[in-house]
């Protein structure tokens, strides 16, 4: 049997935090076997879920024990999949093409965890992730809210923005925005955003240069039009990359966000 979203194995992980416990897990996603890492606080309790869906391509981005352990130090059971063709798992990413899926059946899996609450599951998105988290909010009815930090909502923006992407997603997509205008328009999530029914937070630098500011500017006006409940957190002073202290402060503050999302 291969359902979406049921563990094949899970493996004790190394924790970078003494009330944080981690395990490497390895679940099934259309068939392949795909892996994340979960973390769980150690403390007995009933906690949120989140969903932490992490930014680059294969090895580039790759979800880091210490980022998901501190969310997890702020009470919630997080599983971040590393998508399908990284770390082991089988299948080959596709920046936001079928991978999509991995997250979609990567909420499942969080389910299943006996301390998480099932009721209350969050999506949290960095840099890909973003284009992720906007999928799988669109795909599933079950998202209590999404957070994007500098997301990435329009791949065809990402096309024409990322020169150094550009092979890259040549490669993986087939083709480029002009010649597989299709390929590309079926990743961007803005043309689907009326089907999202969870709050929205976006969290943009308006420095950033590996995500621009204008993607999460798209991404406010499409949720705009389709009157739907969105937040921003706009910071004129950061870059993609915000300082430890603040980006700390800011986890704490997303956070809390969540915990007030109905």
């Amino acid at each position: 049997m291969k359902a979406d979203g049921m563990i094949v194995h899970r493996r004790p992980y190394p924790s970078p935090n003494p009330s944080v416990m981690l395990e490497e897990i390895t679940y099934w996603s259309d068939g392949l076997k795909v892996k994340g890492l979960m973390a769980e606080p150690l403390s007995e309790g009933n906690y949120e879920g989140i969903l932490y869906l992490r930014g680059g391509m294969q090895h580039i981005g790759m979800v880091r024990p210490a980022r998901i352990a501190q969310f997890a130090a702020q009470g919630f059971v997080v599983f971040a999949p590393y998508y399908r063709g990284n770390r082991g798992g089988e299948g080959r990413d596709e920046f936001a093409g079928a991978d999509r899926q991995d997250a979609v059946n990567a909420v499942d899996v969080l389910k299943q965890h006996p301390k998480t609450n099932p009721e209350r599951i969050h999506l949290f998105a960095f840099s890909r992730g973003g284009i992720m988290a906007l999928w799988t909010a669109i795909l599933r009815e079950d998202i209590t809210s999404v957070v994007t930090w500098a997301g990435v909502s329009d791949v065809v923006f990402t096309y024409k923005e990322r020169k150094d992407m550009r092979r890259m997603m040549r490669r993986v997509i087939g083709g480029t925005p002009n010649n597989m205008p299709d390929a590309y328009r079926e990743r961007t999530a803005l043309f689907r955003v009326k089907d999202i029914d969870a709050p929205i937070l976006i969290i943009h630098g308006m420095l950033d240069m590996n995500v621009s500011f204008e993607q999460a500017k798209l991404l406010e006006h499409a949720l705009q039009e389709q009157r739907k409940v969105y937040e921003t957190w706009y910071f004129p002073e950061y870059t993609h990359f915000i300082p430890p202290v603040m980006n700390a402060q800011l986890v704490r503050d997303l956070c809390r966000w969540m915990r007030e999302q109905a």
